[in-house]
């Protein structure tokens, strides 16, 4: 199967939904598939190595869109090469958080809208490509992209999936009257795509009734990612060896370290993976923890702060630094913004639990999978896709949403309970391999790809 995946990169950042793709199309590539993997509006940042395929253009280009955008002209073919270099497009990034909330909202109608919109010259760019590669399926890795598929069904045989991805919180942060315009054209655009496909069935029911299309099939395919050695990605923990010392050896060596009673080093670390932003709950999860020190007197537990941190996220971080610092656990926090894949390794095996209590309706949270798969026990706000992976996993606790208290009240009783924490450690690596491999995901795609009508295989 000819196979091409439109996703958009961020050119700065981690982005869960460009690792997913990209996991995803090294999955398909290596199983024989012909893949492209096409990065639209900026670079893309991964942590991991790329498809060895992947040496395309970038599609829609960050600057040549702003340009034409604001100008409404045709920029020559030499400029607009030019200002698609990967490393002007990075730089232009980094100050994206410039960028205005309306700014934001007239790109986005403009790409919803894309045939009165001036971005010709970028659709004709993309359609040339496809139309040399011939791909049997396209990909559009999310909905926001849903404004092409009119020209690509127009000027293209091929059958198009479009994969949501978080788009409601995006879009419920524009001004009006682009949020409601948008929303507006999400439905009307995405019942034109041959199949709409959602990571959770969490999200796939709350896009349907955000969109008002409830009898709208959408399928479910979960995120997933590499357990390969070879690509020295997240693997699942080693299975214990024999420990004469111990009548009930620990499932896990990380639990060794920071769960086990009566062992050396007893300083157990809470971890969080994500973009340090009011969203994704990294206030709470401050505040989680000065209770946990200073209410709880839990006497040494430490926390582990890392993920994707822009110029824009800074003022937060340097505010809950002043937090941390006012309550005298400055030395207890460890930050690591922006971290690489073998910092990312390292993170994940001194942890004792993992929490990332955000405050919207999270699509997925990658960022969970990959804690399963170090099998480090989850705690998580009871909402959103959180629910379905715990309960399908059976690795972690669920707290109510927005309370930090609860969150650090579950974490004191789990680090209290080192047998508990061995059986969620064990649940999530078991889980990770069933349900939640790329080869999982690739399979489940395939499936799904090979199920329209007319698709080849």
């Amino acid at each position: 199967m000819r196979i091409a995946i439109l996703t958009p990169g961020t050119g700065s950042y981690y982005c869960g939904a460009c690792m997913r793709d990209n996991a995803l199309a090294k999955s398909l590539h290596a199983a024989g598939h012909e893949v492209s993997l096409l990065p639209m509006y900026l670079p893309l940042q991964l942590d991991e190595s790329q498809l060895p395929t992947a040496d395309n253009p970038i599609f829609f280009g960050g600057i040549n869109v702003f340009l034409q955008q604001k100008l409404r002209i045709r920029i020559p073919g030499i400029l607009h090469k030019l200002l698609n270099n990967a490393s002007l497009l990075r730089s232009a990034a980094r100050r994206s958080h410039m960028t205005s909330a309306r700014e934001h909202g007239e790109m986005a109608l403009a790409m919803l809208r894309i045939e009165d919109s001036p971005f010709g010259q970028e659709m004709d760019k993309l359609i040339d490509w496809l139309a040399q590669e011939k791909p049997d399926i396209l990909l559009l890795g999310t909905a926001l992209q849903a404004g092409m598929i009119r020209e690509l069904r127009k000027r293209l045989d091929v059958k198009i999936l479009c994969s949501f991805q978080g788009e409601d919180s995006f879009l419920d942060g524009l001004p009006e009257p682009f949020k409601t315009d948008c929303w507006n054209e999400l439905t009307a655009r995405l019942p034109e795509a041959d199949l709409l496909i959602s990571p959770s069935q969490f999200y796939a029911d709350l896009m349907r009734g955000r969109l008002n299309l409830p009898k709208q099939k959408i399928e479910v395919l979960p995120n997933g990612i590499s357990l390969s050695q070879s690509d020295r990605e997240l693997q699942l923990a080693p299975e214990p060896q024999p420990h004469t010392h111990a009548a009930q050896p620990p499932e896990s060596p990380l639990l060794t370290a920071h769960c086990s009673l009566g062992t050396a080093a007893q300083r157990p670390t809470i971890g969080y993976l994500a973009r340090m932003i009011r969203e994704k709950g990294v206030h709470h999860l401050v505040e989680a923890f000065i209770h946990l020190r200073h209410e709880l007197k839990h006497p040494d537990a430490r926390l582990h702060i890392a993920g994707a941190m822009t110029a824009g996220d800074e003022k937060l971080v340097a505010e809950l630094k002043q937090q941390l610092a006012a309550a005298n656990l400055t030395e207890h926090v460890n930050w690591s913004p922006n971290i690489d894949l073998e910092e990312k390794h390292q993170f994940f095996s001194g942890l004792a639990l993992f929490s990332v209590p955000a405050t919207y309706p999270e699509a997925f949270g990658l960022y969970m999978v990959e804690a399963l798969a170090a099998g480090v026990p989850l705690v998580q706000p009871d909402a959103a896709s959180f629910r379905e992976i715990i309960h399908r996993s059976q690795a972690g606790h669920l707290v109510s949403p927005n309370d930090p208290i609860a969150l650090a009240t579950a974490w004191h009783e789990l680090l209290s309970n080192p047998t508990e924490l061995q059986t969620l450690s064990k649940n999530g690596r078991r889980a990770a391999a069933e349900f939640y491999s790329v080869e999982a995901m690739r399979d489940r795609f395939l499936a799904l790809a090979e199920s329209l009508p007319n698709s080849l295989s």
